[in-house]
């Protein structure tokens, strides 16, 4: 049996950080030790951390390889080898792939389905050990569109469909509240007129209303037909939070207001908020900044959301401003896998899967000096 012991090393545990090693045996942690001895055949960590490979939940970053600029439609079995090596490279072992379910036609903004093609293509690669970590789908329904029920129905519990996230981006409410953003967004991506952005906000109105109940219904169903968590995205008003109650909600993506946090909390809902958000110390929308939520002791979990490498170095962040750091890497690992009952992974146990990172800390960043997927190294 390959055998991999990492020693000498900060090995980051659910509640505390200790000086130790690991020791990793058919894809599992077979033994914890404490201390800084360093045993014939062991790989010396020097005093970097080790902890739990990092979980995504929620990434568009294989959107960005997929067309690395506008209307450049790259290889996608390239583009998606080169998405999962860079997410290697930056300590996740495990990610929730997001991709679009619910297109938008006309209003010069189209958006055509792609997901059920890329799904395929990436469950291909995936049997075939192409990739080196483990990937899922995130199908993010979007409410406001033409095609969701149909683009929906293409899916099944076959698919490794982990999270469905129920995504309303009507103009004026949620993340885009203040339409001066949106108009900013949208005007930047597309190179919209003034006119042609009213154009874009009346048409997506219009959707909202001809299709917006039966949207959230359908993406409801097919969540449970598929046994996949359901997520919310954006909740601003407790009426918000209060359906997403109702409708089985278990993890709030990027709640944009204090109350809407505090709200999930109060209905057992976990909070995520995005790691550039906390880089950057706010949110690039105008919302609630992730800071205040962690100080408030209102946020579960971090997603790198358009930034892969921000994960770790916000992790490192939360640990300094918590001056916990376990608890910090808990956001990241423990908290996101509990959260889509992954409970084999995430954390540093004896018998876990053997999903681990050695960590080496540079001016507030961390540098990734190992990454093991399963017991195997990966990067």
């Amino acid at each position: 049996m390959n055998e991999t012991i990492l020693a000498n090393a900060e090995l980051v545990l659910p509640d505390e950080v200790v000086t130790g090693s690991l020791r990793i045996a058919g894809g599992r942690i077979v033994e914890i030790g404490q201390g800084a001895a360093v045993p014939a055949g062991a790989l010396d960590c020097e005093g970097d951390m080790v902890m739990p490979g990092l979980i995504e939940l929620h990434t568009d970053n294989l959107e960005r390889h997929i067309q690395p600029r506008p209307k450049v439609d790259w290889p996608h079995a390239a583009a998606m080898i080169a998405h999962d090596g860079e997410l290697a490279s930056v300590g996740i072992t495990t990610v929730f792939d997001a991709m679009r379910v619910g297109s938008v036609l006309g209003a010069r903004t189209d958006y055509r389905a792609y997901a059920r093609q890329l799904a395929t293509e990436m469950l291909q690669l995936r049997a075939s050990g192409a990739l080196r970590i483990s990937h899922f789908l995130h199908l993010r329904a979007e409410v406001c569109s033409q095609t969701l029920v149909q683009e929906m129905a293409e899916f099944g519990p076959q698919d490794r469909v982990g999270i469905v996230s129920l995504m309303d981006h009507t103009p004026g409410q949620r993340q885009f509240r203040d339409l001066s953003k949106l108009k900013a967004y949208v005007q930047g991506k597309h190179g919209l007129s003034d006119d042609g952005f009213e154009e874009h906000v009346v048409h997506m109105k219009g959707l909202r209303e001809k299709y917006g109940a039966l949207h959230e219904r359908v993406a409801v169903e097919e969540a449970r037909r598929y046994v996949a968590v359901l997520a919310s995205h954006d909740d601003t008003l407790a009426d918000h939070v209060e359906t997403s109650a109702a409708q089985g909600v278990r993890l709030a993506e990027f709640p944009t207001t204090r109350a809407a946090a505090a709200a999930c909390h109060e209905r057992g809902i976990a909070v995520m908020m995005g790691a550039p958000n906390l880089i950057r110390g706010g949110s690039h929308s105008g919302n609630v900044a992730a800071q205040d939520l962690a100080e408030a002791d209102l946020l579960d979990i971090l997603s790198s959301d358009y930034v892969p490498s921000a994960l770790l170095t916000a992790a490192l962040i939360l640990g300094d401003l918590w001056g916990d750091v376990a608890r910090a890497v808990r956001t990241v690992t423990r908290a996101p896998a509990d959260v889509v009952d992954l409970h084999d992974r995430g954390r540093i146990e004896i018998g876990a899967r053997a999903d681990v990172i050695r960590v080496h800390r540079v001016a507030g960043a961390g540098a990734v000096r190992g990454n093991w997927v399963a017991g195997r190294r990966v990067g």
